[in-house]
């Protein structure tokens, strides 16, 4: 198999002058924060009580570690050779024969070291659920919606009875006002009185209500101007609309005729 195809042609052999840095190819398989962090794993990964670390074994696998990152090149901190001096220090300590006299004054070597290891710890775990809980734009997207305008149509609101009934009081109200004119009453016919509303909303595009009461007429005109305007709506020969809800009511001749 070739090594390359370069320009179409395989390559069989390397060139003799080809050089390759000895550092070209590095594989980082542990990252650690820290002496403490290393210390941590080793620990964790022996399943060992971290309040009676055994230094011998502790301090054999922390040398050997620093010794591979020598070999692979890994730029190594000072605070790692710190801690591996530490060790060493406790390990030389915890081997030393201690007067019978002082054992019960002295504090273990080991007391120190795991004080930081217990804290580290605390603060390790802490930082870990900290980055367990949901985090914006990482676990959650706010959702955003836009509803474009369609272009809708107000349709004004449909004439209720109930106003028109209302209209009609008001002006009987006034035309009661007029009552006392009257002499003799004169005959009033319902349909003289369509075809007048009729002509009225022909002439103009909207009329308001009460200009088709004739107030004169007293509450008889009123009446039968009333009873007109209700058979034209019958027969679909006007509209009553308004523009707004409780505003003034209009009479107009319908759309479709």
């Amino acid at each position: 198999m070739p090594f390359a195809i370069v320009q179409g042609a395989p390559v069989l052999k390397l060139p003799d002058d080809l050089y390759i840095p000895p550092d070209a190819l590095e594989v980082f398989l542990e990252a650690f924060e820290g002496p403490l962090d290393l210390l941590l794993y080793l620990i964790r990964r022996q399943n060992l009580d971290i309040l009676d670390i055994p230094i011998a074994e502790i301090t054999r696998q922390y040398t050997g570690y620093i010794e591979m990152m020598t070999e692979m090149r890994l730029e190594l901190a000072a605070e790692y050779l710190v801690m591996a001096a530490i060790l060493a220090e406790i390990k030389s300590r915890m081997l030393l024969p201690r007067p019978q006299a002082e054992d019960d004054e002295e504090e273990d070597p080991r007391a120190e070291l795991i004080r930081r290891l217990q804290e580290y710890e605390r603060f390790k775990q802490a930082a870990e659920d900290l980055d367990e809980l949901p985090r914006l734009e990482r676990d959650v997207a706010v959702a955003v919606a836009e509803v474009e305008d369609q272009g809708q149509v107000k349709l004004p609101p449909e004439v209720d009875l109930r106003e028109v009934l209302l209209a009609l009081k008001d002006v009987m109200a006034r035309a009661e006002m007029f009552a006392h004119h009257h002499v003799q009453a004169e005959p009033l016919s319902v349909r003289e009185r369509m075809s007048r509303i009729i002509d009225l909303v022909s002439n103009n595009q909207f009329v308001e209500f009460d200009a088709c009461f004739d107030l004169e007429e007293g509450r008889m005109g009123a009446v039968v101007t009333f009873l007109a305007m209700l058979e034209l709506l019958r027969e679909h020969l006007i509209d009553l609309v308004q523009q707004e809800l409780f505003g003034s009511i209009y009479v107009r001749t319908p759309t479709h005729a």
